[in-house]
């Protein structure tokens, strides 16, 4: 471990102490993980002290751990994953944050720390339905007003729940159930030699 990362770190357990869940270095990048319950605190402390100074939020993003590489998630699903810059000391740090419920996925919003958190979290209520109480403007930014469903969780189906389409005879668009059938398009550089071959079946 680097001599800048080092420092990072004991500056981190010593001004976070026990509110670190945990913390890991990997691939010369500081991670660590905090509870909702001491969410805010956390992050105004990595904002507003001296030692740490992580003053920019560059990115905020939505984490669904229901499966893990080609594992079943273990513990909860939802997660709030924050990328932070101090530009003073050109450290980077990324704060991961569970939500204590699966149902009702809930972080607290850190836009009146950093209001650059805007539309990145109202970029994860809209993919992935974690809520950010606090958000002043909770609403979807990516998907129309009328979607179903959050996309980017990984039970979401591929071919979506609704399609919208015009009605000549209505004059407008409307939505309906899904028409598309599901089907299995490999390309033929991966098919085996035999694949479609209805005399092998």
């Amino acid at each position: 471990m680097s001599a800048m990362l080092e420092a990072l770190c004991q500056n981190l357990q010593e001004h976070l102490g026990d509110r670190l869940k945990s913390i890991k270095v990997a691939l010369g990048e500081v991670t660590i993980e905090v509870a909702v319950a001491d969410y805010l605190h956390v992050m105004q402390t990595l904002r507003d002290e001296p030692q740490l100074a992580f003053d920019e939020l560059i990115d905020l993003c939505g984490v669904d751990y229901s499966t893990y590489g080609h594992e079943p998630g273990k513990g909860p699903r939802f997660a709030a994953v924050t990328h932070l810059l101090s530009v003073a000391t050109n450290r980077r740090l990324r704060v991961r944050c569970f939500a204590a419920a699966d149902d009702f996925p809930a972080v607290p919003s850190v836009t009146a720390i950093w209001n650059s958190a805007d539309w990145f979290e109202r970029e994860a209520f809209d993919l992935y339905g974690i809520v950010f109480p606090g958000h002043e403007d909770l609403r979807r930014i990516l998907t129309d007003y009328g979607f179903i469903g959050h996309p980017f969780r990984k039970d979401f189906p591929i071919s979506g729940y609704v399609e919208m389409r015009y009605d000549p005879e209505q004059q407008r668009v409307i939505y309906q159930p899904v028409t598309i059938e599901p089907r299995e398009i490999t390309p033929r550089i991966v098919r085996e030699a035999t694949y479609g071959d209805t005399d092998n079946a």
